[in-house]
């Protein structure tokens, strides 16, 4: 473990519960995929592979994945970005740890 991994662990201790080679489940947001909607961009949930579409998407599946399961982290499945978030203690990671 690295220096700034180190950090970010004692920053949001949820780092923990994010599996490293989680794959989506879908290649859109699933909800929306069953409902016909459209979505912004996606969201990958680090816990159980859940795709959902962002908070700039009508519908907030990402976030709603959230308050559903607890699943405190995400990363975004947006082609070049590296980023993740964690819901509960509201802190970003830019790249998210691996």
């Amino acid at each position: 473990m690295n220096q700034e991994e180190s950090d970010d662990e004692a920053t949001c201790p949820h780092l923990q519960s994010m599996h490293h080679h989680v794959r989506p489940h879908s290649k859109g947001c699933e909800e929306c995929l069953k409902m016909g909607d459209s979505w912004v961009h996606l969201r990958l949930c680090m816990q159980c592979g859940h795709v959902g579409c962002c908070d700039d998407s009508k519908n907030k599946h990402a976030t709603k994945h959230f308050h559903a399961t607890e699943h405190p982290i995400m990363r975004s499945l947006e082609p070049g970005e590296t980023w993740g978030w964690c819901y509960v203690d509201e802190v970003g990671f830019d790249p998210i740890p691996t």
